[in-house]
């Protein structure tokens, strides 16, 4: 099939779905001009309408799925293909973990120059619906229908799709949903948290916690199992929270430092450091790049292993200049995204420097593009 003549916005064509590309957009080939699909399934013949044109690609809408997969399923939550929250209810839970894992293959292929034989199958949440302990609401003014809209941003546009439950959510979380509508602000343009807390956590409302309790033990047994491996008696975690895996590691080494911007996430960190009698460690209130050189030379790099986990934007990089410099004989890295893990791990692993030893998804967000993932690189050569 050769590229539509002259393509244009409101152009319908039959097209056939060859791959998902990460962030969850379906991927439809004419010859070289790719057309991008949301809440399709490779294999499927769908008919659909041109949104937006470019010169080397499209995107589109679905209208129909002329020949549905057999992984196809019905979402359960009646908001889908609306609100921005989810992009896979439409596929079984089985392939979503496989998708997730070849698309982080692939990136790790593609942009780190790494072997898909490193990435291990996903480890799969044993609830994949009501799951998630804390959500972002919005609010906004329906000007048409005159009304106040409480809800999520849709992912077609800036407005917000009144909601009055999330399938992914804790019940806990839809009960706040409910009572936030019954309570609605005086106006529009309202951002509002919702959150359960964890059990035994100390973590003030603006602090980042992992969102998927049910899997969390599983993603902690996961990094302790590479700590392990690593066989180092000193812990350095990177952008450690409220100290979360500074402390459920500490039992492993004989001293460990956390580091973070957050100032109240660190107070929080040593309330939960003292709750849980870990004292063989401390927790500095900096900005990573800031603090690692002087860090980095109190504990001998042959005995450390450097636990991270970033935002989505990844680390700077004067941080992953710094550790392949002077860095550690392991480094644990820890990461919902995996693009930016990959172009961090290229930098970390080019000429050999660090070796990737594996890389372990955890499905901590299931329905949704994300995905959680783990992998542990230990030192091949001397710094560069």
């Amino acid at each position: 099939m050769s590229r539509p003549a002259n393509p244009v916005a409101g152009h319908r064509l039959e097209l056939t779905i060859s791959d998902i590309a990460f962030g969850g957009e379906g991927v439809a080939r004419i010859n070289d001009f790719v057309v991008f699909v949301p809440f399709v399934i490779p294999g499927e013949r769908v008919f659909a309408e041109l949104t937006e044109v470019k010169k080397q690609f499209a995107r589109a809408r679905l209208i129909e799925v002329l020949s549905p997969a057999a992984s196809r399923v019905e979402p359960q939550c009646p908001y889908f293909a609306a609100c921005g929250g989810c992009q896979y209810q439409h596929i079984a839970y089985e392939q979503q973990l496989l998708l997730k894992r070849k698309q982080i293959a692939d990136l790790f292929q593609r942009i780190a120059h790494l072997s898909s034989e490193k990435v291990a199958p996903v480890v799969p949440c044993p609830q994949p619906y009501g799951y998630r302990n804390r959500v972002m609401i919005r609010s906004q003014w329906n000007r048409p229908e005159q009304r106040l809209n409480i809800g999520f941003v849709r992912w077609d546009c800036g407005l917000v799709e009144d909601i009055s439950r999330c399938a992914i959510a804790e019940p806990a979380i839809n009960e706040q949903i409910t009572n936030a509508r019954a309570n609605p602000p005086p106006k529009g343009g309202i951002k509002l948290v919702l959150r359960v807390a964890p059990d035994g956590w100390d973590v003030p409302p603006d602090s980042f916690f992992q969102n998927n309790f049910f899997l969390l033990p599983r993603l902690v047994e996961t990094v302790r199992e590479f700590a392990r491996a690593g066989g180092t008696r000193h812990l350095l975690d990177l952008f450690c929270g409220v100290g979360f895996f500074a402390i459920e590691l500490a039992d492993l080494v004989e001293s460990f430092v956390g580091v973070e911007y957050d100032r109240a996430a660190i107070q929080a960190a040593r309330r939960n450091a003292e709750a849980r009698k870990r004292t063989n460690g401390e927790f500095i209130s900096a900005a990573v790049e800031d603090a690692l050189p002087g860090i980095l030379q109190r504990f001998t790099p042959e005995a450390t292993t450097i636990l991270i986990d970033p935002p989505r934007k990844g680390c700077h990089p004067a941080t992953l200049r710094l550790m392949r410099e002077k860095g550690p004989a392991q480094i644990i890295y820890i990461s919902c995204h995996p693009a930016t893990m990959a172009r961090d791990l290229n930098i970390l692993c080019a000429e050999g420097v660090y070796e990737l030893v594996q890389a372990i998804p955890l499905d901590m967000f299931p329905q949704t593009q994300h995905v959680e993932c783990v992998a542990a690189l230990k030192r091949s050569k001397p710094g560069v």
